[in-house]
């Protein structure tokens, strides 16, 4: 009976221990894959920093030809705005 207890003793021990050593197994895999997609993620963010670089001085040359655009626009609004009154008071003479 006690030879019974100890090799049951030690299945149950082994299976312990391995189930231990899969999750564990499985952890470093997965803490594995994380630290290759954080390197890949860091390169990816440097290449973006690299390549937006130029723009800082290319800045004020958009913000003005913005600008200029929006004044363009704000006009052609309200050529439009005036159009439409129009079209409307000719349409309520009718």
């Amino acid at each position: 009976m006690t030879q019974l207890l100890l090799v049951l003793s030690l299945v149950v021990a082994l299976a312990i221990v391995l189930a231990l050593v899969v999750y564990l197994l499985a952890i470093i895999y997965a803490l594995w894959g994380a630290g290759t997609n954080l390197k890949n993620l860091a390169g990816g963010l440097i290449e973006v920093r690299d390549n937006t670089m130029p723009l800082a001085k290319d800045i004020p040359t958009i913000n003005g030809a913005l600008s200029a655009l929006l004044t363009g626009l704000l006009k052609v609004n309200g050529n439009l705005a005036a159009i439409v009154e129009v079209a409307q008071g000719s349409n309520e003479q009718n």
